[in-house]
């Protein structure tokens, strides 16, 4: 799971122009959280919860921006 998750955000980072670092601070106040999960960092179940949430309203919420809703 922890390979599709990194996918989807990096997807996520592209597509919001959001860099790691800023990422990293917003979610858990963790500047390197991105850079080490590329690494391979494993994170426990209730932070992956939290980063598939945070992307799963981030993501809706993209996609409404770009069809111009509010």
């Amino acid at each position: 799971m922890q390979r599709k998750l990194l996918k989807r955000l990096e997807r996520y980072l592209k597509r919001s122009g959001t860099s790691p670092t800023r990422f990293g601070i917003d979610m858990i106040g963790d500047p390197t959280l991105v850079f080490e999960l590329r690494r391979g960092r494993v994170i426990r179940p209730p932070m992956e919860a939290r980063l598939v949430a945070f992307l799963d309203r981030a993501e809706v919420a993209l996609k409404d921006a770009r069809c111009g809703r509010r």
